[in-house]
Formats: structure tokens, C-alpha cells, sequence
């Protein structure tokens, strides 16, 4: 399931920014009557229907591992999770019916009603990205039902899906989605324009999603923020691995990395004091593992180290970001700057690096359980002693095919593209007709 997700939500992160950036670039190209806006929007979309048709594969991989692999949760409070999971497939119909008009609408439908295609297939990538938080969330902070003799009772689907958490936790993933897709979009533009490409085509290509980027990187430490107030009644044991605080000090101190040992903290850089103010907003102590039972703890340095990279790298984008904009507000362009190119190269895969640690620490740090305080990961897995690891090396032969698959693809339409193809017609499709040679065809019939 780990493997599952950290691939699949990569394309996910893709799947709900990529659309808006679309439509931004479609925009300006109707509205200025500009001929490469409308040539990146319309290469930009090819390149979202490749991603998506790859993300179908591993999310419905994923539909079958919730069932197949959790039986002990999914089969008791399936009736609480159904509703959000229906929606989600609804969207995705959806989506995918947006992303054929879109997709085949060039040249078909007016300029003026073409662009606007691209929304209902953004919003239904928002909506389908939303409904799955809201189930993570519920994870996190279950709701909408009750426990009477250990049966499930007074369901209320409609509570999993609008909480106060989810609506937090969903933010924050949308802004990481956009950092994502932003920096690396613009990062492919950035190695053109290192290696001498210098025309309107890159520069135009590297600043959309360079600005949807940078808005999302200076918001995204603050929702973060937001999002983990409130964590020390919700999830004290989560909040203790996080900080890997380990006695109880008034107002606590921030740990830079560092590793647990025998119940030590050892290599850390202690500053003291801030722990409690960042955490908490407060000089109050954080909690701390000494006041929880080791078995509710979760494993503590991976989740402490997992949340401090995913903080660090955000902050560095942040600054980034702040930096260049500061600059060019002074009349100083980076991009003319080698560096700066190489950095925003780098970005895209710090990004990925600091969603997957972001997940890893909400999903490891709320060990032991599967749905927090309720239900223990070890009473929801199912039984698959020995056939685990073939369903294992299944999914990872899958995920390995479809990841070079989809570099292989990728490549050889940038390729054809550079070599000056626009409407990259199919290999293996039937070759198109001139005009005399329709009229003779017609005629024989």
C-alpha cells in the first residue's frame, strides 16, 4: 500500500494543478491572440491525458488494495467510507469525459468555448483529490458514526466528508499539488533554456507554472501551520514523534534531527524554547512520549525525520521563491543565471521529496493505528502470509512498466515535437487521405 500510494500520488498531484495551469496558458492565448500559448496548451493537455491514462492503472490498482488489504477496516465501516469513494469515481468519470472534449475539441469547437473545457476537468480533479483526503482526514480524526458493542451505528457519511480537518488537510495537499506540477513543469523549460533554447516557447513555459509554483510554495508553510494546531489534543503521539520529544519541558525545545536511541535523543542540535512556539503557538509543553504507553507510540525517528525534510525543503522552496521575485522586482532577471536554472531543475524532485515525507509522517506518525483510538493497523490487515510478497513483486513490476513507459512516451513526443511535429499523429494508425484521393474512395463506394 505504501509503494502503491507514493507512486500513484505523484500523477494525483499532477491531476489536480496541471488543469489550471492548462487553462491559464489557453487563456492567454485566445485572449492575446498568441500563437505559442495556445501551442504549449495544447501540447501541455497531450501530456496530461498520458499522465492520466498511467494514473488510472495505479488508482485502480489502489481501489482493489483497500478492499484486498484491509479487510478488517473496509469491512467494518465500509458504510461509513462509501460515499466519499463514490463521489471520488464520479469525478473521475468525469474528469476523463473533460479530458476527451478538451483533448479533441481542437479545431472542432470555437476558441471562446474550447478554453472553458478545461474547468469542469480542473474541478473534478479538485473533487476527486478531496473526496480521498476526507477519508485520510477521517483516519486521522474519525467522525460520523458510533461504536455500540463494537458494531458500527448512526452512520453519517456526509460528517466524513465535510470536517473541519479534512477541508485543512485537503489544503494543504492542493498547495503541495501545485508546487509539484509548477516547479516541475518549469523545470523542464529550465534545462531547455540551459542547454541554449532561449525563445519565447521555454521562456513562456517556464513562467506560468514558475508563478503557480511560487504562490503555492510562500502560502504553503503557513496552511502547514494551521494545519498542525490543534494536533497535540487530536494526536499527542503524533506530535511527540514529530518533535521526538521525549520528556516533558515547559516550553519545550526544537530538535533538528537527531535519532532516538534506548529512549536518548542522540546528534540532535537542541535550541531551546521554540519547540513549543512553533508547535503550539504557545510556551506550553508539547506532548511528549514519556506520558505514552510504547505500545500507541509510533516509530519515532522515521517520523521525525520524514517531517523535518518535508519542512526544510518547503522552506527552502519558499525562500527561493521570495528571493527571485525579490529580484526581479530590483530589475534582475535569474533566469539569465546558470544557478538559478539548475535550482529550478532541482525543485521538481525536492517537491516530490517533501510531499512523500509529508505523507510519510502523517501515515507512519499516527501508528499504531489505521483509524486513530479505533481501529489497529494490525487488526485491519487481512491474513496473506507468503502470497504478500507476489502481490508485492506484482505491483512493483507494474509500477516499474508503467514508470518507463510513461519516460519513454514522454520523451518521444518532446522529441518529435522538437523536431517540429505538431499534431503527432498515431504510428500504427491508418495514414490520412489527401483531397483527391477521398474523392476517389468516395466514388468506388
Amino acid at each position: 500500500m505504501a509503494l502503491s500510494l507514493g507512486w500513484h500520488i505523484i500523477l494525483a498531484a499532477f491531476g489536480v494543478a496541471f488543469p489550471a495551469m492548462i487553462f491559464a496558458m489557453h487563456l492567454r492565448g485566445v485572449r492575446r491572440d498568441d500563437a505559442v500559448a495556445l501551442g504549449l496548451a495544447k501540447r501541455w493537455g497531450k501530456v496530461a491525458a498520458v499522465l492520466f491514462a498511467i494514473g488510472a492503472v495505479s488508482g485502480t490498482v489502489l481501489s482493489f488494495e483497500m478492499g484486498v488489504l484491509w479487510p478488517g477496516m473496509m469491512g467494518k465501516y465500509g458504510d461509513v467510507l462509501g460515499l466519499p469513494f463514490a463521489f471520488e469515481g464520479l469525478a473521475f468519470f468525469l474528469e476523463a469525459i473533460f479530458l476527451g472534449i478538451y483533448l479533441y475539441g481542437w479545431g472542432r469547437m470555437p476558441p471562446r468555448r474550447h478554453v472553458w473545457m478545461v474547468l469542469p476537468m480542473a474541478l473534478m480533479g479538485i473533487v476527486g483529490a478531496y473526496c480521498v483526503l476526507a477519508v485520510n482526514a477521517w483516519m486521522n480524526v474519525p467522525s460520523g458514526f458510533r461504536l455500540d458493542h463494537g458494531k458500527v451505528v448512526d452512520v453519517n457519511p456526509w460528517r466524513v466528508l465535510f470536517n473541519t480537518h479534512a477541508f485543512l488537510q485537503f489544503a494543504h495537499m492542493w498547495l503541495g499539488a501545485y508546487m509539484i506540477t509548477g516547479f516541475t513543469i518549469a523545470g523542464v523549460y529550465a534545462v531547455g533554456m540551459l542547454r541554449g533554447r532561449r525563445d519565447e516557447h521555454h521562456r513562456l513555459g517556464f513562467a506560468v507554472p514558475f508563478v503557480f509554483a511560487s504562490i503555492a510554495a510562500v502560502i504553503q508553510p503557513f496552511m502547514g501551520h494551521v494545519l498542525g494546531m490543534g494536533m497535540a489534543g487530536r494526536q499527542p503521539s503524533k506530535l511527540a514523534a514529530l518533535e521526538m520529544e521525549t520528556t516533558h519541558e515547559s516550553p519545550s525545545p526544537l530538535h533538528i534531527g537527531g535519532f532516538l536511541v534506548n529512549g536518548h535523543i542522540r546528534d540532535s542540535i537542541s535550541i531551546p524554547d521554540i519547540g513549543s512556539l512553533l508547535a503550539m503557538n504557545s510556551t506550553k509543553a508539547v506532548p511528549d512520549l514519556a506520558h505514552i504507553p510504547v505500545k500507541d507510540q509510533p516509530p519515532i525517528t522515521m517520523t521525525h525525520w520524514a517531517f523535518q525534510s518535508m519542512v526544510g525543503i518547503g522552506s527552502l522552496l519558499m525562500l527561493a521563491v521570495l528571493w527571485y521575485w525579490l529580484q526581479r522586482r530590483r530589475g534582475k532577471d535569474l533566469t539569465d543565471r546558470r544557478w538559478f536554472l539548475w535550482f529550478v531543475a532541482a525543485a521538481g524532485p525536492l517537491s516530490v521529496i517533501a510531499l512523500e515525507c509529508g505523507w510519510i509522517a502523517t501515515e507512519v506518525g499516527r501508528q499504531p493505528w489505521i483509524v486513530y483510538g479505533v481501529l489497529r493497523t494490525a487488526d485491519a490487515v487481512g491474513d496473506y502470509t507468503g502470497r504478500l510478497w507476489i502481490l508485492y513483486g506484482a505491483s512493483l513490476v507494474l509500477y516499474t512498466s508503467m514508470t518507463v513507459g510513461a519516460v519513454v512516451v514522454l520523451r518521444s513526443m518532446a522529441r518529435r515535437w522538437r523536431a517540429g511535429e505538431s499534431e503527432l499523429p498515431s504510428p500504427y494508425g491508418p495514414e490520412e487521405l489527401d483531397s483527391s484521393a477521398a474523392t476517389a474512395a468516395g466514388e468506388g463506394r
